[in-house]
């Protein structure tokens, strides 16, 4: 269990950071489409195969990438203009808990409290902000152990910051 919940920050860092990376001449960002809650917001996709899975899910979907700053192991996927997941290289071998799915919600901290509620664990280091003012998110695993992202459109309070 140790390892997954390691997994799942590593790959819910990275995502982050490469969903919010900005390009050198990017103007400031604005906040990703609003999906509403209970619908996916973004998701990742993990590869052990950038290229090849580039070529794939292009001609499958029609999807265009634009680079991430400042790594050459990871694209971020746009349809029809708007940027909707990370295609990224896979930290080891893939495994189920590679990828995951980030669901909009209207108020992060109750939502977390609902999972816990529910049998669900807020995986340690969340919630936090995204940088530029562009929501919050969180990683919950459900009581069987899976990865699901919660994201908010609005950014937490300093107060509602896990220490440290």
């Amino acid at each position: 269990m140790k390892t997954t919940i390691r997994n799942v920050i590593l790959t819910t860092t990275l995502a982050l950071s490469l969903a919010t990376a900005r390009l050198e001449a990017d103007p400031p960002k604005s906040l990703p489409a609003d999906v509403g809650p209970g619908r996916i917001a973004w998701f990742d996709i993990t590869t052990t195969n950038l290229a090849q899975s580039k070529e794939f899910y292009g001609k499958l979907f029609a999807w265009q990438y634009n680079p991430v700053k400042g790594s050459d192991q990871a694209a971020a996927i746009v349809a029809e203009g708007t940027p909707i997941g990370t295609l990224r290289v896979a930290d080891g071998k893939i495994s189920p808990f590679n990828g995951v799915v980030y669901v909009q919600v209207s108020e992060l901290k109750p939502s977390c409290q609902k999972a816990k509620e529910l049998g669900g664990t807020v995986v340690p280091g969340f919630p936090f902000n995204l940088p530029d003012g562009t929501g919050a998110i969180a990683v919950i695993l459900d009581p069987a152990g899976h990865p699901v992202g919660l994201y908010s459109r609005t950014p937490l309070p300093p107060t509602a910051l896990p220490a440290g």
